[in-house]
């Protein structure tokens, strides 16, 4: 292990501000311009598998263009009941999600579940208070979404505008997930699955036994190139026993919005896994921070979209995790 004296711990502390601070910019940085409606009559939903529908958000920055309509989102029907999994960027995201579950089925709402706290995935959770569903979430989520909401409402209003914006708002978990947790849609089991650290400390995955349909929340990125705000090491540990775990297909947090399992896992862990070999070789040779931003995983450049809006800022919060493993 590294020693540490008074000046490393000093630099430790603010190599981790630094890449808290940067993850955040990430998470939240403004597109362009946006018109009201996105293009293409495609339905907001499909259906893939029976009686489990997911919506397909663009891989993009959240922005103007698209209302915050950035990650994936979707839900089960049980007999009795309905079960979303995750709401959107903003109300209006989460009140078109809540059309086209009303489309399908007049059965009451009864969970919202988050699959972690990130903007993109709870803005839309606005839309449902009136359902009066129990929200969903890992027993981390409140915390961490309570500490964050003045920062994540501000510059997400900025970024697309008050009248998009309109009717967003935090809507914290009335439901904390401590443990894998079964609930009941009527003849339909649904399986919760709080994770370790990994992609944020706060990260659930939502299981349909009846399909074998596996929801993973920004566990799992294809497309949009992964974003790091937990911890690299516990993220590859999290994606290497998830791979051995058997699904019929999953649902990725941004990419489409079905895929086959775990083929879907071998981008994703390859990226992590560059990232984390390249800056384990610079820091044997005691190499910097600016070093492992202008060179670690710079291969991955063509093999995912956004790569120059959030690379740089998963080098630097990797790099400060593993100068002191």
């Amino acid at each position: 292990m590294r020693g540490h004296d008074d000046r490393s711990l000093d630099r430790r502390a603010a190599l981790r501000l630094s890449a808290s601070a940067a993850l955040a910019a990430a998470v939240l940085k403004i597109g362009p311009a946006w018109a009201e409606k996105p293009p293409g009559d495609a339905p907001f939903v499909s259906e893939i598998a029976p009686g489990v529908y997911a919506h397909k958000g663009h891989v993009a920055l959240y922005g103007p263009a698209n209302g915050g309509d950035i990650s994936n989102a979707g839900f089960i029907v049980g007999r009795d009941s309905v079960a979303v999994v995750d709401t959107g960027g903003s109300a209006r995201v989460g009140a078109n999600l809540h059309q086209a579950i009303r489309s399908v089925t007049q059965l009451p709402i009864r969970y919202v579940i988050n699959t972690h706290m990130h903007p993109d995935h709870v803005f839309g959770n606005a839309a449902f208070e009136a359902d009066q569903p129990a929200f969903v979430a890992h027993h981390k989520m409140a915390r961490g979404l309570s500490a964050r909401t003045e920062r994540y409402i501000a510059i997400n209003k900025e970024a697309i505008g008050e009248e998009a914006f309109a009717g967003t708002k935090i809507v914290l978990p009335t439901m904390p997930i401590t443990e894998t947790t079964k609930l009941d849609l009527g003849d339909r089991e649904i399986v919760l699955e709080p994770q370790k650290t990994a992609h944020t400390d706060n990260d659930l995955i939502v299981r349909d036994s009846r399909t074998g349909t596996a929801f993973l929340g920004d566990l799992l990125f294809s497309e949009h190139i992964p974003t790091l705000d937990g911890s690299i090491v516990g993220w590859t540990a999290v994606l290497n026993a998830l791979s051995a775990t058997p699904a019929q297909r999953v649902v990725p947090g941004h990419g489409p919005p079905s895929m086959a399992w775990p083929d879907a896992a071998k981008p994703i862990q390859h990226y992590i896994q560059v990232i984390t070999d390249e800056i384990r070789v610079l820091l044997k040779d005691d190499r910097t921070l600016s070093d492992a931003v202008a060179t670690v995983g710079r291969s991955e450049k063509d093999a995912w979209q956004l790569f120059d809006d959030y690379h740089a800022r998963n080098v630097s919060a990797a790099f400060a995790e593993l100068e002191w493993e």
